[in-house]
């Protein structure tokens, strides 16, 4: 009667003490020998069970009292292991999710996958004590198929590849299901495999020896086999149509764009139906309408003017996509060019240069020809941009383009999908001239509270915004590093101007390195340098002053790391700050951003439309600071974007220092404000920007050390953006951003 809940590793946990303090106990397993009617198999296993310690669950009462600032998180993961106990016997643990094909059939993704829905559990302390948070969850698992179905759904893809670490079971030896880990397939027909079965050398032939041994005919003999081994014995080689995919297996890889769709579709829930499962804007003055309101989360641009209109008179375009003829590609331009002259910039008419077809393959070669005719025809003055439509599927083409455009020819660019040329409609093309816009280094919106100097804390003196976050490689990717960057304003009071650095750090390596560093030079002596320091001096010589305050949002950390990502990262923002003038110390407040979270907010009602935006979530500008938020510290979620399909994640704010002594409603306000400054659309964003921004800016540098990740569609930066390496870490630079791009 003592519940023991075991961790799947080495602890075990028993509600109160156990008969002794020491046991050892032999457990007897019996395993089938290979062949038909073979003898048994029994394996003799130690298993030692030891008293080792006691939870102390006085400690976490205190904690949730308040009485007690540290968390107890041995107390905290003990409860959530015995809290899992019963559903890791019943599903398919993964991470801290439980998957089974029983909780809603699964639904086919193509090429041998299928989605599994499952839910995350993890229990919580929250200002209500414990809490378990329990959230609806989709995954994808390979389809446990016979290997020659299995096989047949891959569509000309490398089966090598796809079978390499999968489970199979065998299914020619009755009610004995061993099972084996895929290392290869054979390059020979299972006809032609021969192998030793003496010493003496003596071959039989894989068909034989299963006729033989097992009594099984191999029907499929011009199919491969399945290497299960590393050896050349007999259980190196087992025939496809003698296995099956084991149940259960989870499928690492990355999807396709088929399967993504696919995935999504069964992911996507209204909130109704998931909690059922689970249980201010100021434009161009002489647009038409000055003002905007946002309704619920959005507007849009039409009849309405940028606050500051760039000027583009010099672009060319590039057409790769095969199925776009030329006068449907210049009618695109056209219309293009026209929306960007009614949104308030001064954009030429006619390309430097005729459109020039390409083929994807060819794109260096391309962009090159493009840069050195226009260049020629212009008389050397810089291309200001260059429009590409690409082909809807473009593999590697979108990385190649941006890592050549922005770190080799210092060209800035603007992608458009083939999908929208062909479609073009009003409300896509005032979105890719808002890009336009904020690439050339213009504003599209600024908050009317900003204009008018209303924001508290940010419009009474200089304030710099910064925002900041580190990518790392997928899983697999050894060679890869992890990529910082850090964004901060160039503009007061109205917040919405961007300039962003990027360095390459070692992988895994959560804190930002290169924040603020010293080197020796020859002349100088010590030199001070790093991300923080360039950001603010380029902010001085934007605005002509130096900030007094920082706010630093810091996407990208756990919870376990909070307080070892603040201490190092605070201490470079003060040195950093040092290092430019004695006792120069502005007060800062460092809130970390998280959005991998599994917390959802429903409306009372759901049938109350006041209560609810059009997609049935809860409105933006939701806000949640008690209940579900930490016991002690500063923390709250916020809902700032409306929903469009599915169920809004709410971002999840946890302020960890704060010298400027906002109230609640005064940093929630301003995060929600700021929300509502993303260049990129007309629509409030579920992150604040300044973390969107520098999220975006780490991923785009990825393309220059890796150029075949793959993203398809028009994206781009925003502001200004250089590149380095972490300072004395190994690693290798990424290679530097042209001086125009970095403008």
């Amino acid at each position: 009667m003592r519940l023991p809940a075991y961790d799947g590793r080495k602890s075990l946990y028993t509600a109160g003490v156990l008969p002794f303090s020491w046991r050892e106990f032999k457990i007897k397993l019996i395993e089938e020998e290979d062949g038909i009617n073979g003898p048994k198999r029994e394996r003799e296993y130690k298993v030692v069970i030891k008293f080792v310690a006691r939870a102390n669950l006085h400690h976490l009462g205190q904690f949730l009292a308040g009485k007690r600032a540290d968390a107890p998180q041995e107390a905290i993961q003990i409860l959530d292991i015995v809290l899992r106990e019963l559903a890791s016997k019943r599903f398919c643990p993964i991470g801290r999710s439980f998957y089974s094909p029983d909780i809603r059939t699964p639904q086919r993704l193509g090429e041998g996958l299928e989605s599994w829905c499952g839910f995350y559990q993890s229990i919580r302390p929250t200002q209500m004590g414990l809490s378990l948070n329990i959230d609806m969850a989709s995954a994808a698992f390979i389809e446990p198929l016979p290997v020659v179905e299995f096989v047949g759904q891959l569509l000309g893809k490398d089966i090598k590849k796809s079978l390499r670490g999968v489970k199979v079971e065998v299914t020619h030896r009755g009610s004995v299901r061993r099972k084996y880990r895929v290392s290869g397939i054979t390059s020979q027909p299972t006809r032609e495999l021969v192998f030793p079965v003496d010493e003496n050398s003596t071959m039989k032939s894989v068909v034989e020896y299963f006729q033989e041994m097992y009594g099984f005919t191999i029907k499929h003999t011009h199919l491969p086999c399945l290497q299960v081994g590393g050896n050349q014995k007999k259980a190196n080689y087992l025939p496809m149509e003698a296995c099956k995919i084991v149940e259960g297996q989870r499928y690492t890889k990355r999807l396709n764009e088929k399967q993504i769709t696919s995935l999504l579709k069964v992911t996507c829930q209204r909130p109704r139906d998931r909690e059922n499962d689970i249980l201010r804007l100021k434009y161009h003055e002489s647009g038409k309408e000055k003002n905007c309101l946002p309704q619920v989360g959005q507007w849009n641009m039409m009849n309405k003017k940028m606050i500051n209109g760039m000027t583009v008179s010099r672009w060319a375009c590039i057409n790769f996509s095969r199925g776009v003829q030329d006068s449907v590609a210049r009618t695109f331009c056209n219309e293009l060019a026209q929306m960007c002259q009614v949104s308030g910039m001064e954009f030429h008419p006619e390309p430097v240069i005729p459109i020039y077809n390409a083929k994807p393959e060819q794109v260096e070669k391309a962009l090159k020809h493009v840069y050195h005719v226009s260049s020629n025809k212009t008389k050397g003055k810089e291309l200001e941009l260059l429009l590409v439509i690409l082909p809807d599927n473009n593999g590697s083409l979108y990385g190649d383009l941006k890592r050549i455009c922005e770190t080799d020819l210092g060209l800035i660019s603007q992608c458009c999908l083939t999908k929208h040329v062909f479609k073009i409609t009003k409300q896509y093309l005032a979105n890719v001239s808002l890009k336009i816009n904020v690439k050339m280094g213009g504003r599209n919106t600024v908050l009317v509270d900003a204009v008018s100097c209303r924001i508290p804390l940010v419009s009474d003196i200089p304030t710099i915004i910064f925002g900041a976050d580190v990518t790392h490689p997928e899983n697999g990717e050894d060679s890869s590093p992890s990529i910082a960057a850090v964004v901060a304003s160039q503009d007061w009071p109205e917040v919405t101007k961007y300039a962003g650095l990027v360095c390459a750090q070692p992988q895994r390596q959560e804190l930002i390195q290169d924040l603020y560093k010293t080197w020796h030079d020859p002349v100088r002596g010590v030199v001070s340098g790093g991300m923080i320091r360039d950001l603010l001096v380029s902010f001085r010589r934007a605005t002509g002053q130096k900030p007094q305050r920082i706010i630093f949002y810091r996407d990208g950390v756990s919870e376990g790391q909070f307080y070892q990502v603040l201490l190092y990262e605070l201490d470079a923002i003060r040195k950093a700050c040092a290092s430019l003038e004695p006792n120069y110390q502005p007060p800062v407040t460092f809130i970390v951003v998280q959005k991998r979270h599994h917390t959802r907010l429903f409306a009372n009602n759901h049938r109350d439309r006041n209560s609810t935006d059009r997609s049935g979530n809860i409105l933006p500008g939701t806000v949640v600071d008690t209940k579900i938020c930490h016991p002690t510290e500063f923390d709250f979620y916020l809902c700032s974007h409306a929903g469009i399909q599915g169920t809004s994640r709410p971002a999840h704010y946890h302020v960890l220092w704060d010298e400027n002594n906002f109230t609640a409603d005064g940093i929630q306000s301003l995060t929600n404000n700021l929300c509502y400054t993303y260049a990129r659309c007309t629509r409030s964003v579920s992150v604040v920007p300044p973390a969107y921004y520098a999220h975006l800016a780490a991923f785009r540098a990825r393309f220059y050390t890796e150029p075949d990740l793959q993203e398809t569609g028009s994206t781009g930066g925003r502001g200004s953006k250089t590149t380095r390496a972490a300072g004395d870490c190994g690693v290798k630079p990424l290679p530097a951003l042209k001086e125009n791009v970095k403008r």
